[in-house]
């Protein structure tokens, strides 16, 4: 940049040219003076457009949805739109919507089924013209129902894993919400007040048979503060006999903490569990709930959504151990914490793993709730109209506010991943 120093006249013997200095050096006094206010408005601007920039992204970062003030009534809509439109990417609901040929079906996912049961009645008060059924039936009938178009919602705890996506290139693996898992167990004379402490490798044991008894002395090294009301019966571990989201969660943490169960079970929603005499095979989590209910010894993993009648029939919830090393307790900020640890890993298409996340207290088995769903509908009512529910049950001021989730013990969508969602579901046509 020019010095105002070195556009001084040089010459002042002659009065012309002095007079001719004076005339070039204003001059270029003010292209001077135009070029500062140029840098300076340049500057300024930027300056400008990066603080707005940078308060967007902030904003969009906040985890929000994890800490969701509960709701005395689901408000209904009362935007005059007539169809989906978005602003600042956020989906804003009509207030009517085409009626469809036949009530939208949903079914799967029985970790998910009372949520769904709770949204679907919600949506047709708001839509009384637009029906939408549930049904429970396990992950795996909700993947094969979508995939054989025998429903238009699969709900499912397990994603579609990478052979599975590239089968099926034009289903959609949409987060909906955030649940967990628990442990439960029935021993007689261990006060429910007590979670017991499992590791995954114990887990393992139980369930592949080289640990068989509530008093052995794996289980009691874990719980030393109860070794002696540990008892000396034979445990009955409980599996899944159905195509289970639930299956997948659980077989996850044991592949995670065990090699051994990785190479020789691996996870997924159907395994070959390992021969134990006394193990038995239920059939969704109210089976899995009921057997665990009617059996002393017994142990089993069962869907958050399940917690209150657990508590209330009686049985005991575990203290898993996570990835630090700490046992923690299934509560709703262990929850968040998991989440919070690894939410900004998920890729666009939301098929992630949330299962034994980092974290002191990090909760070990959480996961993203699915809804499955075809890209190409068969028409555009009915493509509108499973974009309206599936943005209802995204959307933090409806089906994921805390009125809905904490009925069910979930946790909110993180705002990116709920715009991850949102993302997707606009995807969906007729």
């Amino acid at each position: 940049m020019t010095r105002l120093s070195d556009v001084r006249p040089r010459f002042s013997t002659s009065r012309q040219r002095g007079i001719s200095g004076v005339l070039v050096g204003g001059v270029v006094i003010i292209v001077v003076i135009i070029i500062i206010a140029g840098v300076y408005y340049a500057t300024t601007t930027s300056h400008s457009s990066t603080t707005s920039s940078s308060f967007t992204t902030s904003s969009i970062s906040t985890v929000s949805g994890l800490s969701s003030t509960s709701i005395s009534t689901v408000s209904t809509v009362s935007t005059s739109a007539t169809s989906i439109t978005t602003s600042s990417s956020t989906p804003t609901l009509p207030s009517t919507l085409p009626s469809p040929s036949s009530p939208i079906s949903e079914a799967g996912s029985s970790l998910l089924y009372p949520l769904f049961q709770l949204w679907a009645a919600n949506f047709t008060a708001t839509y009384p013209n637009v029906k939408v059924s549930t049904a429970a039936g396990g992950s795996g009938a909700g993947q094969s129902g979508v995939e054989g178009g025998t429903i238009n919602i699969g709900a499912s705890d397990a994603f579609l894993t990478n052979s599975e996506a590239s089968a099926n290139p034009g289903i959609l693996n949409i987060a909906v919400a955030v649940s967990a898992q628990q442990v439960n167990y029935n021993v007689p004379g261990v006060p429910q007040t007590t979670h017991l402490n499992f590791t995954g490798s114990v887990l393992v044991g139980i369930y592949n048979g080289s640990i068989t008894y509530w008093n052995a002395p794996a289980i009691k090294a874990l719980n030393p503060g109860v070794a002696s009301q540990l008892p000396d019966q034979l445990i009955v571990p409980l599996h899944r006999s159905d195509s289970s989201g639930d299956t997948d969660l659980f077989t996850t943490y044991l592949s995670d903490t065990s090699p051994d169960w990785n190479t020789s079970v691996g996870a997924g929603t159907s395994v070959s569990w390992p021969s134990v005499p006394s193990a038995e095979a239920e059939n969704g989590n109210s089976g899995m709930l009921t057997a665990c209910s009617q059996t002393k010894y017994c142990i089993a993993y069962i869907g958050v959504s399940y917690l209150a009648q657990a508590t209330t029939d009686g049985l005991g919830n575990a203290a898993l151990e996570n990835q630090a090393g700490n046992f923690v307790t299934l509560t709703t900020s262990n929850v968040a914490a998991a989440v919070n640890a690894q939410y900004a890993s998920t890729p666009a298409n939301e098929r992630y793993s949330l299962v034994y996340s980092p974290g002191a207290t990090s909760y070990p088995i959480v996961n993203y709730e699915y809804a499955m769903v075809n890209r190409a509908q068969s028409s555009q009512t009915l493509a509108t109209d499973i974009q309206a529910v599936l943005y209802y049950a995204t959307l933090p001021q409806y089906g994921n506010s805390a009125y809905f989730l904490d009925k069910v013990g979930f946790v909110a969508l993180p705002a990116p991943i709920a715009q991850l969602s949102w993302d997707q579901i606009a995807e969906i046509t007729g």
